[in-house]
């Protein structure tokens, strides 16, 4: 599955229509967000993520979004099932993203 780039706009109902949603929120200037990015589209496509939403939001552009996921620093990752925030965490590894997603399932 492709990664969505989301906004303001279109992200409470991207939430409500998805059952599983992981957020990566990032920044244009950020390295690590850039770092990270290829990581998060490879496990977009991987199968054992399937039915899983992956979206991309730009932090500073989108405060609402921001806001909803406790952003505190980049690159900020946050899953939401039903519409409800279940975790967030600020991190560059893999790994923990990994977690989060299986927490989805």
């Amino acid at each position: 599955m492709a990664v969505l780039i989301g906004t303001d706009l279109d992200f409470q109902k991207t939430l409500e229509t998805s059952g599983k949603v992981i957020v990566k929120y990032y920044a244009d200037w950020c390295g690590s967000c850039k770092l990270i990015a290829p990581k998060f589209k490879r496990l977009s496509n991987d199968e054992q993520f399937e039915g899983t939403t992956f979206l991309e939001i730009n932090a500073e552009e989108n405060e609402i979004a921001r806001k909803m996921a406790n952003v505190d620093n980049l690159p900020y990752f946050a899953t939401f099932k039903n519409g409800t925030l279940l975790n967030g965490s600020a991190t560059s590894k893999e790994e923990v993203i990994v977690s989060m997603l299986n927490e989805l399932v």
